[in-house]
């Protein structure tokens, strides 16, 4: 199962932290798969949930463990040509398919083995035969 890092948190919300590279790299070198959300602002990319916040490059997305969530048009149109960053775009959708044929999907969607379950509320309410599971705890699936 591939066990994806919701922003750089492993043991919970870290709001000051979420999406700082320096974050994500932890959560990276733990080897967990990370979920950024990725901002197009001033010819550049941007890591940050709720504005642009750090700058980053091109080659920084080019990580196969990363999940970059397009959280404005044009981070998507800029990254979905690119085969070397993974993506996806969505807001309130049930499901969103990523650029490599993955389903990012809600707890509550329907689950297939190309499914990521985003966010699912309790490890009692685990999903069975999903690829993979999006979380802010992701270290509690670990264990």
């Amino acid at each position: 199962m591939i066990l994806i890092s919701h922003r750089g948190n492993i043991n919970g919300p870290r709001r000051e932290l979420e999406n700082k590279p320096r974050y994500i790299n932890q959560a990276l070198e733990l080897g967990y798969d990370v979920e950024i959300d990725v901002w197009w602002k001033d010819d550049g990319f941007w890591l940050g949930h709720d504005e642009p916040q750090f700058k980053v490059n091109r080659q920084f997305l080019q990580n196969d463990k990363f999940w970059c969530h397009a959280k404005n048009i044009d981070a998507f149109y800029h990254m979905i040509d690119d085969k070397k960053i993974h993506c996806f775009s969505h807001d309130k959708d049930e499901v969103a398919l990523t650029s490599r044929g993955y389903f990012w999907s809600t707890a509550d969607s329907k689950m297939t083995d190309k499914t990521i379950c985003v966010m699912p509320s309790t490890l009692v309410n685990l999903p069975k035969g999903v690829l993979g599971i999006c979380s802010d705890y992701v270290r509690s699936y670990d264990e």
